[in-house]
């Protein structure tokens, strides 16, 4: 039997250095290579869009699975423990805001939410209920990559920081380990989706420095994302209401006036 650290050691080793450097049975080989590909999770009731997503995710070199209403979202996320979900909002059975709020009481996958309504509330009520980005259909399939890259690669970014030495950050009364993907307050752990997390991680790693929405938007949701600066207005309002005494003063997540918002402990 081929001991599981001898495995990780050949993954690292392909990722770094190429396929002709795997010293394993040609047998597995197919299976190690499962391993390093992110799995994505596409729910959609349209079957042609379904496919249609998937088709280009698998050509850039993701595992897709698939669900084509919300009951079906839920147990799929579940099994397959998704890195990322694509969530269309009008899916049948449970609704795309209904499956959202319950994910992310369970896990704090990355979401995508699909609209076909360009509505501004939809997009607000996504985001209020946990998703960490939206599009509007009909949209760009070039796009949808572009985002999904960039969701991925924040959440890599901070997957990559429970290497380092130091990974816990202590500010006041907050802990955050960036390793675990935890933060507690008082002790308490809070529930954060992914992008809260990572907005908090960049403040409190330049605590007392001043972003614009501009800025936090580049920074930490990446140069592909193309919402507007009130997504950043949302995730502040969201992390206040979690670490703050009195949301509506708040004393550590403080705006500051014409130029944006800063860290202070």
């Amino acid at each position: 039997m081929i001991k599981r650290q001898y495995i990780q050691g050949e993954l690292q080793e392909y990722l770094e250095n190429g396929y002709h450097t795997l010293r394993l049975p040609a047998t597995i080989i197919p299976f190690i290579l499962l391993l390093s590909m992110n799995k994505i999770l596409i729910t959609e009731d349209d079957r042609n869009l379904r496919e249609t997503v998937k088709y280009n995710l698998v050509k850039e070199g993701y595992d897709v699975a698939l669900a084509a209403d919300g009951a079906e979202a839920l147990e799929v996320a579940r099994k397959e423990k998704p890195d990322l979900i694509i969530l269309d909002i009008m899916l049948p059975k449970i609704d795309g805001f209904e499956v959202c709020r319950i994910l992310r009481k369970e896990m704090s996958v990355p979401i995508i939410m699909l609209t076909a309504r360009t509505d501004e509330t939809d997009k607000i009520v996504g985001l209020d209920v946990g998703a960490d980005d939206y599009m509007t259909k009909p949209f760009s399939i070039r796009e949808l990559l572009a985002r999904v890259r960039a969701l991925l690669r924040r959440v890599k970014m901070v997957n990559d920081a429970s290497f380092e030495a130091n990974a816990i950050i202590t500010l006041g009364r907050i802990t955050i380990d960036l390793g675990g993907h935890r933060v507690t307050l008082d002790g308490t752990t809070l529930e954060l989706t992914a992008k809260e997390f990572d907005l908090l991680v960049f403040l409190a790693q330049n605590n007392g420095l001043v972003f614009t929405r501009e800025q936090l938007l580049e920074k930490v949701w990446g140069y592909d994302f193309a919402g507007d600066t009130r997504t950043v207005d949302v995730h502040i309002r969201w992390l206040r209401q979690k670490i703050e005494n009195d949301p509506a003063n708040p004393q550590y997540i403080l705006t500051v006036r014409g130029t944006g918002y800063k860290l202070e402990i």
